[in-house]
């Protein structure tokens, strides 16, 4: 799962980013309305959190832009204002939640899964590939009866390919999933992770499920 982040105050911004990613979720972020658009216009997000208070274009401005734009992305919009004219207007010109600072970050995480499921509504089912399941509201991952702990970066490595069965995934999709826009595309570490996920999921096992297609990228087949 992929979110936009358009916040103006760096500290927030990188806050709701740690938070995000901790929780699995790449996190691109934008500091003002244009860059935000931008960013939208560029890469498909399964989710937005958009601040209303933005320079150069405000978030009202975004909101109404991006769904004339037809844009499908759900939105959560987050903002100081607490009257009930501006969440009415927010509501009304686009967004799907709305969630007045300050917040805790407990309900903040619930309204985030609550928009991802209804944007994806088999987000919370669980996924199998051969004996291999992952469950995406426990987070737990099993090879048969043997339970596989993987790190957060590992997680969305692995539910990325199993949402992606039988599809060669080139290492700029993968990149583009599962990191941010600052991701150096030159590194090897996408093939460091597909190695580290090999060892946890394929070794000592006779069917292998993470194959190689060689000069483009991964496939995983069951």
């Amino acid at each position: 799962m992929r979110i936009l982040v358009v916040e103006d105050e760096k500290k927030v911004s990188n806050f709701l980013r740690q938070t995000l990613e901790e929780e699995h979720y790449a996190v691109d972020q934008a500091f003002d309305g244009e860059m935000g658009l931008m960013l939208a216009e560029t890469y498909d997000y399964d989710l937005m959190i958009l601040d209303l208070m933005l320079p150069k274009k405000s978030g009202m401005n975004l909101l109404e832009e991006l769904r004339k734009m037809e844009c499908k992305v759900p939105i959560l919009v987050l903002t100081a204002k607490d009257a009930v004219g501006d969440k009415v207007k927010a509501l009304d010109s686009g967004g799907d939640d709305y969630l007045t600072k300050p917040f805790s970050i407990e309900e903040f995480l619930a309204r985030v899964r609550a928009l991802l499921r209804r944007g994806r509504p088999d987000q919370g089912e669980s996924l199998q590939v051969a004996d291999l399941t992952l469950n995406p509201v426990t987070r737990e991952v099993y090879r048969g009866k043997r339970r596989i702990e993987l790190t957060n970066k590992e997680y969305a490595f692995l539910e990325y390919f199993m949402r992606s069965v039988g599809r060669v995934l080139t290492r700029s999709m993968i990149a583009e999933h599962v990191w941010n826009i600052d991701f150096d595309t030159e590194t090897n570490v996408i093939d460091v992770y597909v190695t580290y996920l090999r060892n946890k999921i394929d070794k000592g096992e006779t069917l292998k499920l993470i194959h190689t297609v060689r000069g483009v990228g991964y496939v995983m087949r069951g």
